[in-house]
């Protein structure tokens, strides 16, 4: 009874009166019932359309990139082959245990003007000029993909890791025998069983990037124009930097759930098995 008097009172409790504040309208604690007037303005507001766009595009490119990553570095460190197994796992991991602020600072003075990349790229010869990576829309954007996919490549590396060395070594054996490849046996024996595992990483990186916002706002801030503002940072900003908007932040933040909710269930209607 405690631990569900708690649960209640810290978890549901929040939920239900965040639902009830998405329909109230108004400045800081000068609120009133609205109905459906948040919803409304969704729509027409260009600054949410934009950061719903950023958002969609990060996942739409990030997630696929990450996951094809951190999938054919599993089955390359899985080989029993490999001298030092334990200190490449444990390099690729490590990304993942770094601090947010630490690691996202660090991206940002790696790609400033004068920063590392560019000097490394006009020393190669690569490049005659600097590319502004903070100050254009587009180089931004790389930014952002390329910092959450250094970080969050290992984590799910390890997913496939422990999956991996359950599987049978006897079906690579016989694949082996009867004359398989390597890459059918990658395409037709290795990615069906770890079928699970590719769900669950897809669909916990699918929520994370929905709920991007402290590499966004550590590198750039969502910046430039907006170019890389996303819904979390969106309604951070309502809440917290502009003239306080419970109601519409709240309104934001339930957009955010059913983003989660309708593409988790298209994720597992997609991998769903059919006879």
């Amino acid at each position: 009874m405690p631990a569900l008097v708690l649960l209640g009172l810290f978890m549901v409790w929040p939920i239900l009166w965040s639902l009830w504040m998405s329909f109230q309208t108004g400045r800081g604690m000068n609120m009133s019932f609205g109905g459906l007037s948040n919803i409304k303005r969704l729509g027409s507001d260009p600054i949410f359309l934009k950061a719903l766009g950023n958002t969609l595009t990060f996942l739409a490119i990030q997630v696929p990139i990450m996951i094809m990553f951190a999938l054919l570095f599993a089955v390359l460190l899985n080989a029993p082959r490999l001298r030092f197994r334990g200190l490449f796992r444990t390099a690729i991991f490590l990304p993942a245990v770094s601090s947010l602020v630490a690691y996202s600072i660090l991206f940002k003075s790696i790609f400033a003007t004068d920063g590392l990349a560019n000097q490394m790229l006009l020393s190669a010869g690569i490049l005659e000029t600097s590319i502004p990576w903070l100050g254009d829309p587009f180089w931004a954007k790389v930014v952002i993909i390329l910092a959450i996919t250094w970080r969050w490549t290992g984590y799910n590396m390890i997913f496939y890791l422990a999956a991996l060395q359950n599987i049978d070594k006897s079906i690579y054996e016989a694949a082996r025998i009867d004359g398989v490849p390597a890459h059918a046996q990658f395409f037709r024996i290795t990615v069906p069983m770890l079928k699970p595992v590719i769900l669950f990483t897809t669909i916990i990186s699918t929520i994370g990037t929905l709920q991007l916002f402290d590499e966004v706002q550590n590198i750039t801030e969502g910046g430039p124009s907006n170019a890389t503002l996303t819904l979390s940072q969106y309604l951070y900003n309502l809440t917290f930097k502009f003239m306080p908007s419970f109601g519409y932040a709240a309104t934001v933040s339930y957009v955010i759930v059913v983003l989660v909710a309708v593409l988790s269930f298209f994720q597992f209607f997609i991998a769903k098995d059919r006879k």
